[in-house]
């Protein structure tokens, strides 16, 4: 059985030691939503540091089969999804596929690529979870196209009620190896912020579509 709270923390450090994620409550991001936010995450830095990038894929596939089970395929959400997808497919030696954000408007017009395998148990692997919007989009494509989704697995979400109650209501599993409440008591344990700054912090994942307005 592994330590989740180990895992946590880990991943937490790493995150922050590489600046895939930043927290700048006093010089707020603004997201592609509009949202203002005092934390930007891109865990595609991740893949330019072997160490990370290796830790972050086998507790990805360790957590996988203890979480679902066996499975018969690996599912990317494009795109920060479809590297880290293909990694762990690679580590549990099965087939890769990825969902596209919308159709292709050429060719086939594909909105799932790779060989459609009708009927297989399949993971859904995602680099980040805000509200789980886009990530829900992909399992329906893949329920759609026949699919048996197990779950999701990610490697941080923000802890958005509004994404676990969207989860809850599609019959949608999932786990994170970190998550915004381990990586917050991480960063003020090791300095990242200061004691006036987890304040705020906590204020903005209560109400962020309000924040900062």
């Amino acid at each position: 059985m592994f330590d989740k709270s180990e895992i946590e923390n880990q991943v937490a450090e790493f995150l922050l030691q590489i600046k895939a994620i930043k927290l700048q409550p006093n010089n707020p991001f603004t997201w592609a939503s509009g949202w203002k936010s005092p934390i930007y995450c891109d865990n595609r830095i991740t893949l330019s540091h072997p160490t990370i990038r290796t830790y972050i894929r086998q507790q990805l596939t360790r957590q996988i089969q203890e979480v679902f089970g066996a499975v018969g395929c690996i599912a990317g959400v494009a795109t920060a999804g479809i590297p880290q997808g293909a990694l762990v497919a690679q580590e549990l030696g099965l087939p890769f596929i990825y969902v596209r954000s919308k159709p292709k408007d050429h060719g086939t017009g594909s909105l799932i690529e790779g060989e459609i395998l009708t009927g297989k148990r399949v993971v859904v692997i995602e680099d980040l979870i805000s509200t789980g919007k886009s990530s829900l989009q992909a399992v329906e494509a893949l329920r759609s196209a026949g699919y048996d989704v197990a779950g999701l697995a990610a490697i941080f979400t923000y802890g958005f009620d509004i994404a676990t109650d969207n989860f809850k209501q599609a019959n949608c599993p999932f786990f994170t190896l970190s998550n915004y409440n381990a990586l917050i008591k991480y960063a003020a344990e090791h300095q990242y912020i200061s004691e006036n700054d987890i304040q705020v912090l906590k204020n903005w994942r209560e109400n962020p579509s309000e924040w900062g307005k």
